[in-house]
């Protein structure tokens, strides 16, 4: 049977995906809607304008007309003038009120006087004593004829309604200016649409990456699962292996020199691989945040002495100078692992007297800042600046000649960056090439409160 949690656990895995193909939906939508809007606004106003526009033309026709309002003579001579030079008026009507009805008096179509009409636009007009203006189209041969009907009621000098006045001003260039200008603004619409899938469909790998990036997550769990699996498997024989060869040498009566030699080396080597087995097992502890950090308040000062008289045989080995020193007052406690801090100092201090074939590795406690300060000096072989950049990265080793014959990971450093942090300190390195390395660790203090 599918597995119904599918199609969420895709939508969980692949949130990029799922953003990418939102903005493809959304960003065209709000600009085609915006579009639209705007449309609908411009086109309100542009008729807004046209009508106070034709109710303006009608009261200026009234204001010219006012004396000749009781003369159709002279109403038609102004009517006559007026077609010749107003191409954009289709048709003009003057009427006198007759009872209920309206009776031409004067036209730019001279067949229309007399004619008799009583259409309730007229009517309205009349009777609210106020000028109107509506847009008519007239659907006629298949073709749209707009034009806006204006009707005025004409005042005389007294302001008194003598007469009608209709009027059809043509609409057809502003419907036709109005419709090149809309539909420029569709074709920006659509090639901005277009640009924007575009754009989008560009960056689709993003889909790509987002759905490798999640199998590179899947991949990087199970080699996280994998090596703690072999690292927990290999530790049962490594332990076997040690303890044999130790056991054998500690009985080794009748053992050949060269005998004792091999099982030297076999101990070492189960020593050494026992310790990066540790190291694979801290790194996927940490990576998937399964590393137990026990913090107590404690005197870190004991644990420093502790592991430099520990570490001390390495360095008498080399014929290194180790000291410790600690500066009075500097007995503080602070928040620590004990485990983990010693395993912070020997990892520093062993990395220091491994990379010092001659001189000393210091090593110094004291307060500053509310912090216990812990710097480990060594006059080994150092590093370069770009060298120091990449110090505390995963599997990363400083490679020279120096360093061919010196055994390492590459892991010690990230591990102790790592658990540093967890107990919320600080670690910074500073170092000269054929000078020697300073790392500096800092823990707060742990702030004693006022009694």
């Amino acid at each position: 049977m599918a597995d119904k949690s599918t199609p969420i656990k895709f939508l969980q895995d692949n949130r990029q995906v799922i953003y990418s193909i939102a903005l493809m939906i959304v960003i065209p939508t709000v600009v085609i809607v915006n579009t639209l809007l705007f449309t609908q606004s411009f086109r309100a106003t542009v008729d807004q304008s046209l009508q106070d526009k034709g109710v303006g033309i009608a009261q200026a026709i009234n204001a010219a007309l006012a004396d000749k309002l009781n003369s159709p003579e002279q109403m038609q001579a102004f009517v006559d003038n007026w077609k010749v030079y107003n191409s954009d008026t289709k048709a003009l009507d003057i009427f006198y009120r007759e009872g209920e009805t309206f009776k031409v008096a004067a036209s730019m179509d001279r067949t229309r006087i007399g004619v008799v009409e009583n259409s309730m636009a007229y009517v309205v007009a009349w009777s609210n004593d106020w000028p109107s203006a509506q847009k008519i189209v007239d659907q006629s041969a298949g073709a749209n004829s707009t034009y806006w009907l204006v009707v005025v009621p004409l005042k005389d000098l007294r302001g008194q309604s003598q007469a009608l006045l209709s009027m059809r001003l043509s609409a057809g260039i502003i419907e036709t200016v109005l419709a090149i200008a809309l539909s420029r603004s569709f074709w920006i619409l659509i090639v901005s649409v277009l640009f924007i899938v575009l754009l989008l469909l560009t960056n689709s790998r993003l889909f790509e990456y987002s759905i490798l990036y999640n199998k590179i997550k899947e991949v990087d769990q199970m080699k996280d699962e994998f090596i703690s699996m072999a690292s927990h498997e290999l530790r049962t024989p490594i332990t076997i292996i040690k303890g044999y060869a130790s056991m054998v040498l500690e009985q080794s009566t009748g053992l050949t020199d060269q005998s004792k030699e091999d099982l030297s080396i076999i101990n070492v080597s189960a020593d050494r691989l026992s310790s990066l087995i540790e190291d694979m097992l801290n790194v996927s502890r940490i990576e998937q945040g399964r590393l137990k950090i026990d913090l107590k308040p404690m005197e870190a000062a004991g644990i420093i002495e502790e592991t430099v008289k520990e570490i001390k045989i390495q360095a008498d080995e080399k014929k290194l100078v180790l000291a410790y020193s600690l500066e009075p007052g500097s007995k503080t406690n602070i928040n620590i692992d004990r485990d983990k801090f010693k395993q912070i100092l020997i990892n520093l201090l062993g990395n220091a007297i491994k990379y010092t074939p001659t001189g000393s590795v210091d090593i110094k406690a004291f307060n500053r800042d509310k912090n216990l300060v812990i710097l480990i000096k060594d006059t080994g072989i150092g590093m370069t600046a770009k060298e120091r950049e990449h110090l505390f990265e995963k599997f990363y080793r400083v490679k020279n000649k120096k360093t061919e014959e010196i055994n390492g990971t590459g892991l010690g450093l990230w591990i102790t960056k790592q658990i540093v942090e967890l107990m919320n300190g600080t670690i910074s390195v500073d170092s000269m090439e054929n000078v020697g390395t300073q790392i500096t660790i800092g823990l707060p203090l742990i702030e004693e409160k006022n009694k």
